[in-house]
């Protein structure tokens, strides 16, 4: 009976001492896991300058936008000039506009400008194509005078099909009889 209870006790701190130890390095193997988890999660210098980078060039692009935005609404605000019926001469409300856009895309030589010529609906549909391609190329030959290369400015006559009033009567016409000028980056 001695002999087994001395077994008996042998084998359980036996046991006991398997259990210890196993249960040891288990925790040892997690610890050494996450060690080992810690290590891969932590980047490289090269990761960590390239995404320096990379965020560098996001913040950049964003304020390139930004500015663009605010250039295209600064050039949306330019007015249409008007002119008199049957004519193409510039009036001087036309030229001082006209200088105002001259300035404006001398500063800002990353844009370009379009001009539409357009008439109201008084004449042939021929007649009023032409005096409206004679409307965008005056204003174009102004801009030109005043500095503007003529590489950045281009022009399209929409006759009386664009008006901006469609009634029928002298403040409807008076509207219609203009320049319009859209301005865009020239990528």
């Amino acid at each position: 009976m001695r002999k087994s209870l001395i077994t008996l006790i042998l084998v359980f701190v036996c046991s006991l001492a398997l259990i210890f130890i196993t249960g040891c390095a288990k925790e040892q193997s997690v610890k050494g896991d996450v060690g080992l988890t810690q290590a891969q999660a932590q980047p490289s210098a090269e990761e960590v300058a390239q995404a320096e980078k990379e965020a560098a060039l996001r913040e950049q692009a964003l304020k390139e936008q930004t500015l663009e935005k605010k250039m295209l609404a600064e050039a949306a605000a330019i007015q249409d000039i008007h002119f008199a019926f049957d004519n193409y001469d510039l009036k001087p409300e036309a030229r001082a506009l006209l200088g105002e856009l001259a300035d404006w895309l001398l500063e800002h030589k990353g844009f370009e400008a379009t001009i539409e010529g357009n008439c109201d609906n008084r004449g042939t549909a021929v007649y009023n194509l032409a005096l409206g391609e004679r409307r965008a190329e005056a204003a174009k030959t102004y801009l030109a005078n005043l500095g503007v290369s003529n590489t950045r400015i281009t022009t399209i006559s929409y006759g009386e099909e664009m008006p901006a009033d469609p009634r029928n009567c002298e403040d409807a016409w008076a509207k219609n009889r203009r320049d319009h000028f859209i301005v865009f980056p020239n990528k």
